[in-house]
């Protein structure tokens, strides 16, 4: 079973999307946060799934339209570890940081 670190960064990306769900009435924001988090554990069991990006990274869709996210994230298979990078949502453009 892969580990799975998640960047400092990655704080910042939740309170963002927090955010954004409370200024839009969003229902169930918390169970909204913790369906992300228990997305992400995927990674535990199948590192590998998501699609490959730039720079060795990989990118796991997680739900679809407006609870719909996208984790960035790194494999290092010699240690067997999931570098989450950060998360968005699937209708930003891009990563808040390069």
């Amino acid at each position: 079973m892969s580990q799975i670190e998640l960047a400092p960064e990655v704080a910042d990306d939740f309170e963002r999307i927090r955010e954004h769900l409370v200024r839009h009435a969003a229902p169930h924001v918390t169970a909204r946060i913790r369906q992300i988090v228990s997305a992400i554990s995927v990674l535990e069991q199948n590192p590998l799934i998501g699609r490959p990006v730039r720079n060795a990274c990989r990118e796991l869709v997680i739900g679809r339209d407006s609870h719909g996210y996208v984790a960035l994230y790194r494999y290092v298979e010699a240690i067997d570890t999931v570098f989450v990078l950060a998360i968005r949502s699937q209708r930003e453009a891009g990563y808040t940081r390069g």
